[in-house]
């Protein structure tokens, strides 16, 4: 059961203000037995109001996304053959931060990359289960991911906010007017133009504004452009948190680690210490599964592959 309402009230939320959580100093590993802890995760699902979803890096690969190892070498191998297979030709995180030589090479190797990580990436039946699973709860996503996969997975685009950007977007390179521009037909033109690793001059993207180069529209340093429709998805999510606090809310949060903790790890151990009714279920490996001990029965971590973990839970979800 959950514990008494908390009687913090507030009248409205932002992301910078969400962004307010500490390391906790007391993380433990649950010893339980496995059966035992999806048991508890599947009554705590359905025990809740509503769920707020965390998602990270690892619930997309625990769904089935590959960044490196043969995966990259058999996408990526002529690049490798360009550039080497040094520390950055190892998978698709590292390459995008390969000192290209100009534009022509950038983007010829991104635009290949932010189709094979987004509009080309289909690793949804994990999400689909999870999904059906919470078909009947509130449901917000805030996540870290820029490939789209819950959406295209059948949530609503209402309900999601990708605070890190998209692989399916560019923005100006200096960040000088705050818009961002569709760009998966661009990426398609340019991979298909490839040559030798780089795309033709007269393809390089260009801003409309100040005529800077184009950059992808991913949040890598404080260029990054908080567009109309980043702000109006953190109202949306704000609004959500803010009318499921004072009700049976559970965190669920899916392999997020330590890479930006500040996003969502932190912040969610955050809203289970000032709000008693507010549960935190942490899916992840390792020692990204650690709860804080001080949270006792309000907070569960199942350390564990996800792809079982969350097929578990929901196949005892149904079975209730």
């Amino acid at each position: 059961m959950f514990f008494r309402k908390s009687t913090t009230k507030s009248t409205a939320i932002s992301f910078e203000t969400f962004l307010s959580g500490t390391p906790a100093r007391d993380y433990v590993l649950r010893d339980a037995p496995y059966a035992e802890q999806i048991e508890r995760a599947a009554e705590m699902l359905r025990d809740a109001d509503s769920v707020l979803l965390g998602a990270g890096a690892g619930m997309s690969a625990a769904a089935g996304a590959q960044y490196g190892g043969t995966f990259f070498e058999e996408q990526f191998g002529e690049f490798q053959k360009i550039y080497g297979k040094g520390p950055y030709m190892q998978d698709m995180y590292y390459a995008g931060f390969y000192p290209f030589p100009d534009q022509e090479a950038k983007w010829g190797l991104w635009s290949k990359l932010a189709l094979t990580a987004g509009a080309n990436l289909d690793v949804t039946p994990l999400h689909r289960t999870l999904l059906s699973a919470l078909a009947d709860k509130p449901l917000f996503l805030l996540s870290t991911n820029a490939d789209h996969q819950f959406e295209k997975a059948g949530l609503p685009a209402q309900q999601i906010f990708a605070t890190q950007g998209s692989y399916t977007r560019i923005q100006c390179s200096r960040g000088c007017h705050p818009k961002t521009y569709p760009a998966v037909h661009l990426f398609r033109e340019m991979d298909a133009a490839r040559q030798n690793g780089r795309i033709p001059s007269d393809m390089v993207p260009k801003c409309p504004v100040c005529g800077a180069d184009m950059a992808m529209n991913l949040r890598v340093d404080n260029r990054f452009v908080e567009d109309a429709a980043w702000h109006e998805a953190e109202r949306r999510f704000g609004a959500f948190l803010l009318g499921n606090l004072d009700r049976k809310l559970v965190l669920l949060e899916l392999g997020v680690g330590f890479n930006t903790p500040t996003i969502i790890r932190f912040p969610f151990e955050k809203l289970v210490r000032e709000h008693e009714n507010v549960r935190l279920l942490r899916l992840n490996v390792g020692e990204g599964a650690a709860v804080p001990a001080s949270f006792g029965n309000r907070a569960l971590g199942i350390d564990a592959d996800m792809a079982k973990s969350i097929t578990d839970i929901v196949r005892t979800m149904n079975e209730a």
